[in-house]
């Protein structure tokens, strides 16, 4: 096929041999005019053969060494084999004599192979067995063929241990090889299934989970509106009231003051929590228990110091108040100081009912926010204006620093949404920087 240009059946990147010379025994030769019997005729072509092949022949011989007594037929067999792999031809020979096939098991150079046949159809596959030596077959296919059973068992027991051919061992070895890589085959098809099915799996997990925390935030975030609407309706309502409050009960103004402390406590946790809540470390179990009422602790996330109002509830948080501010914060985020003494935390609930009526005389006019983030400070800031608008200041001071100004402008974006500014501007701080905003409360 290659010498004519025909397209090979073979993978790319395979060779082709260039022999000078193709022989072939073949057939039955055999003539009575000749006086040649069918192994005389045989051995002919191969002494021919013997005398023209070169290191680059190919030589295809059938039955090599049959037609006489199989034994001598076998071992001059083997003999011419051996002559031709010396002297370095290719030789494909078929063969039915067992010597060979075991002398090619055991010999360098040589190679068995076989072609599949199937007993029950008496077909052959066409699938070729490389390294397995093949079966004749003969009692199966004789069987297959009418075969009387007492002449095939008769058959079997004149047969010898010793004759039982090797290539039936080497047949069911490559029986069970087929049987292991079907399985191997199957394994990795599984595999391949169950790694497709964890990914899937892990997909959908992840989805599940980003939809979750997409459904979290969009609540919060409506929950946020909500809280911020009640806060503006509720700070309106109580710049009404402090327009009339000459006609109402001190009550009624503590009542609309808890109200709007409620709401900005409100604010700051929804603002402060996280799609996943933050676990309480069990080692601060002794932290939580030296939390007490009255002490003076440092607010870390504040940097600022305050003082406690209340006993841990169930979310490990406490109410702190910072100057004129409350909020409430995480245990975890609290540091002790000092305490106060024994006679000033006995007294500590009264000094907290009074100081609403206390604030209007107390009130600073100044707040000092430098270091903290935007929500930090507005939230403090928004607190603020609440206490100077019921303590009925008219001017305040924001002091923020200069640094990199993101702070004045969250603040001032801040300011121009309050209910309670009318207007502010800039101040100077320090040596005459301008790190302060000045506020008019309506």
């Amino acid at each position: 096929m290659a010498y004519i240009g025909l397209h090979i059946p073979a993978k790319d990147g395979s060779t082709i041999y260039v022999f000078d010379n193709i022989f072939a025994d073949i057939g039955d030769e055999q003539s009575i005019q000749e006086s040649l019997s069918t192994f005389s005729s045989h051995m002919l072509n191969i002494v021919d053969i013997y005398k023209e092949s070169t290191s680059r022949s190919l030589i295809l011989v059938d039955e090599l060494g049959s037609g006489t007594d199989p034994i001598e037929g076998a071992n001059l067999a083997i003999s011419i084999l051996e002559y031709f792999h010396n002297l370095g031809s290719i030789v494909l020979a078929t063969t039915h004599y067992p010597e060979i096939k075991n002398y090619a098991l055991v010999t360098d150079g040589f190679e068995n192979a076989s072609s599949e046949f199937d007993i029950e159809s008496l077909k052959p596959t066409y699938k070729l067995l490389v390294g397995v030596p093949g079966k004749s077959n003969a009692f199966a296919i004789t069987q297959r063929l009418g075969m009387p059973d007492s002449i095939l068992q008769r058959a079997k027991s004149l047969m010898k241990t010793d004759d039982i051919s090797v290539e039936e061992l080497l047949k069911n070895i490559y029986d069970d090889k087929v049987k292991i890589e079907k399985e191997k085959e199957k394994t990795i098809q599984n595999s391949n299934q169950i790694d497709m099915l964890r990914k899937k799996l892990e997909s959908q997990s992840t989805n599940i989970e980003s939809r979750e925390t997409d459904i979290i935030e969009k609540a919060k975030i409506e929950a946020r509106e909500i809280l911020l609407k009640a806060k503006k309706d509720a700070n309106n309502l109580i710049s009404e009231l402090n327009n009339i409050r000459s006609s109402l009960s001190s009550n009624a103004l503590k009542e609309a003051n808890s109200v709007r402390n409620t709401l900005n406590e409100d604010i700051q946790n929804l603002s402060k929590t996280s799609v996943n809540a933050d676990s309480v470390d069990g080692s601060s179990s002794e932290h939580i228990q030296s939390i007490q009422i009255g002490m003076y602790v440092l607010v870390k996330t504040l940097n600022q110091e305050g003082v406690v109002l209340s006993n841990p509830n169930k979310s490990n948080e406490v109410q702190i108040q910072i100057g004129s501010m409350k909020m409430n914060t995480k245990v975890s985020n609290l540091l002790p100081t000092k305490k106060i003494s024994s006679s000033k935390q006995k007294n500590y609930t009264h000094v907290q009912q009074s100081e609403s009526r206390l604030k209007s005389k107390t009130a600073s006019t100044e707040i000092n926010v430098i270091g903290q983030t935007i929500e930090e400070a507005t939230f403090i800031i928004d607190k603020f204006l609440d206490d100077a608008s019921l303590a009925g200041l008219h001017t305040i001071r924001i002091v923020h620093g200069k640094g990199t100004g993101k702070l004045r402008q969250g603040i001032h974006q801040f300011l121009k949404s309050n209910s309670h500014v009318n207007n502010f501007r800039m101040g100077t701080f320090g040596e005459g920087e301008m790190g302060v905003t000045i506020v008019e409360i309506k």
